[in-house]
């Protein structure tokens, strides 16, 4: 077993460069929301399994409660703040708000952050796709519809914004 020792590290998250030191064993969620406040990555199961954690690390999507935060020097890292804020959301964040698509929010995070990454790569899904690239986020209160209709949303809204 390796002992724990401080590392000093630069990130660069939402587009801002943080250096900061940690411990080498921090996961890059606790270092999201215990250093630097972002919380809209939830620790959910802890275990890479329930999608609550998901941020986007060079656009791809990535658990970031299993992800080691060493792992992180030189990479992107987007979390749901670095997507928009409230007064100007992103239109993923608008789509999910236009639709009501949250009942409890606890995996709204990891929905809407894999929302972003589906449309990136396929602007036009239908509910099949839809549903195959969020069926690794666990949602306990069924807002599964919702969901659906408001990644349709944010497609005719990302499709506007090109247009």
């Amino acid at each position: 077993m390796t002992p724990m020792r401080s590392v000093d590290l630069s990130l660069k998250v939402n587009q801002q460069t943080v250096d900061m030191t940690l411990s080498s064993a921090a996961t890059l969620l606790h270092v999201l929301r215990n250093d630097l406040g972002l919380n809209g990555a939830k620790y959910g199961c802890g275990l890479g399994e329930c999608g609550a954690c998901t941020v986007l690390i060079d656009g791809i999507p990535a658990r970031a409660c299993v992800v080691p935060a060493l792992e992180m020097q030189g990479r992107e890292i987007t979390t749901l703040e670095g997507l928009g804020n409230a007064q100007q959301p992103h239109a993923v964040q608008q789509a999910f708000i236009d639709t009501q698509a949250a009942q409890c929010g606890y995996c709204l995070n990891g929905m809407l952050m894999m929302t972003v990454a589906l449309l990136k790569k396929n602007p036009h899904p239908n509910d099949d796709d839809i549903r195959r690239a969020l069926s690794a986020n666990l949602c306990r209160c069924g807002t599964h519809i919702e969901i659906i209709a408001a990644v349709h949303r944010a497609a005719e809204l990302m499709k506007a914004q090109t247009s």
